[in-house]
This record gives structure tokens, C-alpha cells and sequence, in this order.
């Protein structure tokens, strides 16, 4: 495999286009795809992690080097966030992710105290680095605990207990002032109570932001393999929406809110800023294999997505051509997506958003939603009401088809 220059001004810099304007913040988003174990649900672009050293030191000079080349190409922007997400970048060695860390700071300018997000396994070993991330600069622990029921972790293929969970955050407390919690509910053979209690347990713990996800079954992973032979039965929607329903009534009982579908903060403070910034609209690179980009280039929403296998963005970083796709959205698709995002979110969107889609509120699927109770319009923005936001994605459908 080859390893590009260990300073990416000699390589990847000088091939990408110079002068491009975009404008306003721009966050980072660094995808870390090594894993120890590959859960059974999940389809992102994940890899073993067996001893890659050298692969490792490679793909953290690749990403060093394509973020200097994309700073090229955006011009000067402020730096919003930095978000370092998997695969399991607690596994990242603390001085590759304190490098990136300088690297993306030296090259944008940080916009005050930006927060600094670190996706984290709560193994023992796991937790015995955090002292270490900390230093490095990371300022917000994301830990991916998924549940406190140790069969329910074992049946999810995590490598973790429960009693490594509840020890984990205690040391996570000590090293970050913010902590998030992941949590996988609508598991087969959960009930309610079981729901509920797993809540409570992480609203003692003292996490700040909870995000609870319904369990869901993709097609090209292991339980997707599991459901296709019927050796896998997930919660039948009754179910599933009394679950949901237990998620909203225990943590808005704990004064919680939900900012947005799958993530609830405990005040306005704890709200994760780089989400709200993608889900705003705001720019972001892609940094890391398989990464997303948006940016906007000549006046332009782009979409990017990297090279997925780890030596292909390797080669194509060295290249000068870190992307497998690139593509440029048009009015009409830049204002869907942004639809997408926001609608998701208690913000909502703008109405005068909606009208470039040719949507009103006095006629058409628009105006049907809201009276139906699924939308609701006021002071010039559109957002899913406690009706809708169970449904958003039936709302969303009914919207833009």
C-alpha cells in the first residue's frame, strides 16, 4: 500500500482545484473505520481492527493530507466542530487524533471553544485512553453503550458488560466535562419495563445528551441475514410505538428534550453543536474512508462521498482525488435535503424553504399535513409536531412525493 508524504504539501494540495469560495463555518467530520468486533446490526464502513499499525499510521497521514487539500479548495473558513466518528476512534491513537486536531485548527480558524466529539466503546481498555483522548483535545465523549442488560449486549455483539459500562462513565467523567450516551432500544423480547429501567439507568449516571435509536434491521447485515431466515423477530410496530412513547414520557419527565428525533439533551447547552450544524445545512468535510462532505463551492451545495476500502483513499488522497463521488445538488435538490435534515429537528425548516419546492400551506400535501396535526406552521418556519415526529419519515414521504 502506499504511504503519502508525511507533510501533505508535496502530494494531494497542489493537485485539487485552488480559489473555489464557499462560505460561512465549516465543521470536520473524521471517519476512524477500525472496529475489534463488528456488531451484527451495523452496515457502516467498518473494518477489523488485528494489529494494522502501519495501515493506521498511512490512512492518519491520508487524512492530515485531504484535509489540507480541502482547505484549499473551501478558501477560509471558520471551524465550527470536529467530529471523529466510526468504526471506533477511541481506538486512535491519542497523538493521531491530537494531530488532526492541530492539523484542522492551524488551517481554519476555530470559532471560540468548539466542541470536539469522540465516539467511544466503554470497554475497560477502551477506557483507559480517555485521560489520554482528553489531552489530546477531545472536549465531548459520545459513548456507544447500547444497553445495560448484559444478554442484551451479548445478543447486540458487544464487547463489553455492564459493569464495564457503568465503570467506563465514571472514568469518562472524570476526563470530559460532556458526555452523550447511545442506547438501542426495540431489541426483540424487550419490554416496556425493561425500556424504562435501562433509561433510568442512564439518567443516574448523569450523561447530559441520551440518544435513544430503534433497532433497525439492514438487509446486507448479520440480523438482516437473521431476519431474511426468520431466525430473527424484531418488536411488532405496537410494540415498537409504545416503546418509542416510554422514550419521550421518561426523558421529558427528567427534563429532557427532544431536538431532534433520535437525540435528547438536557438543556439547550447539552445540545450536540456539530449535529445541529450538518443538520442546519452548515458545511462539513468528509475526512476518512466512506466519509460524507458537504460543501459549498462556487455558490453550489456539493456532495462528496471518499473512497470507501482504506487503501483506495489512501492511493486516491496521494493522488490528488480522495473522492469516489463528487456531485454538485441542484436548487430543488440542495432545498429537499435541507428539508430532510431540519424537519428533523424541533427547529424545523423555513416556510419560504418549502415554497422553492413549490409547497404551500393553504394547498397540497403541505397544507394537508398540517391539518392533519402531523406539521405545524408558525412565525415562519415549519416543524413535526409530537403527532408527526413518530411518523417523520411516512411525513417526509408525503411531503416531497
Amino acid at each position: 500500500m502506499p504511504n503519502p508524504p508525511p507533510h501533505p504539501s508535496g502530494s494531494a494540495a497542489h493537485l485539487l482545484p485552488r480559489g473555489e469560495k464557499g462560505g460561512g463555518d465549516i465543521a470536520l467530520y473524521v471517519h476512524w473505520p477500525y472496529c475489534a468486533r463488528i456488531c451484527p446490526y451495523c452496515d457502516f464502513n467498518v473494518v477489523r481492527d488485528r494489529g494494522r499499525v502501519e495501515e493506521q499510521a498511512g490512512l492518519v497521514q491520508a487524512i492530515l493530507a485531504d484535509m489540507e487539500a480541502q482547505s484549499l479548495l473551501v478558501g477560509p473558513r471558520r471551524l465550527a466542530s470536529i467530529f471523529f466518528g466510526g468504526g471506533t476512534p477511541s481506538l486512535m491513537p491519542p497523538e493521531a487524533v491530537a494531530a488532526v486536531i492541530a492539523r484542522a485548527k492551524a488551517l481554519f480558524s476555530p470559532a471560540g471553544d468548539i466542541e470536539i466529539t469522540l465516539e467511544a466503546n466503554p470497554t475497560d481498555a477502551e477506557a483507559g485512553r480517555y485521560a489520554a483522548l482528553a489531552e489530546a483535545g477531545i472536549n465531548r465523549l459520545s459513548m456507544g453503550v447500547q444497553s445495560f442488560d448484559d444478554a442484551a449486549l451479548t445478543f447486540l455483539g458487544r464487547d463489553h458488560s455492564a459493569a464495564e459500562a457503568r465503570r467506563a462513565v465514571q472514568t469518562a467523567g472524570e476526563a470530559f466535562p460532556r458526555l452523550s450516551i447511545d442506547l438501542i432500544y426495540a431489541r426483540p423480547g424487550q419490554s416496556v419495563a425493561d425500556w424504562t429501567a435501562e433509561l433510568a439507568t442512564a439518567l443516574d449516571l448523569g450523561f447530559e445528551h441520551i440518544s435513544p435509536y430503534q433497532l433497525t434491521i439492514e438487509p446486507t447485515t448479520a440480523f438482516g441475514r437473521a431476519f431474511a431466515r426468520g431466525t430473527l423477530t424484531p418488536p411488532d410496530e405496537d410494540l415498537a410505538a409504545s416503546l418509542y412513547e416510554a422514550t419521550q414520557e421518561v426523558l421529558e419527565g427528567a427534563g429532557f428534550e427532544a431536538y431532534e428525533v433520535s437525540n435528547h439533551a438536557r438543556d439547550v447547552a447539552a445540545r450536540s453543536s456539530h449535529n445541529l450544524h450538518v443538520w442546519r445545512g452548515g458545511d462539513y468535510l468528509g475526512l476518512g474512508p466512506g466519509a460524507h462532505g458537504r460543501l459549498t463551492l462556487e455558490g453550489e451545495r456539493t456532495a462528496t462521498v471518499a473512497h470507501r476500502r482504506i487503501a483506495d483513499y489512501v492511493a486516491g488522497v496521494a493522488a490528488g482525488a480522495p473522492w469516489a463521488e463528487r456531485e454538485t445538488l441542484d436548487a430543488p435538490g440542495a432545498a429537499e435535503e435541507l428539508v430532510l435534515l431540519g424537519l428533523r429537528t424541533v427547529e424545523g425548516v423555513p416556510l419560504t424553504l418549502l415554497h422553492t419546492l413549490g409547497l404551500s400551506e393553504t394547498t397540497g400535501p403541505l397544507a394537508d399535513l398540517i391539518a392533519g396535526g402531523f406539521l405545524t406552521s408558525e412565525a415562519g418556519r415549519v416543524a413535526a409536531t409530537a403527532r408527526g415526529r413518530p411518523l417523520l419519515d411516512a411525513v417526509l414521504k408525503a411531503l416531497l412525493t
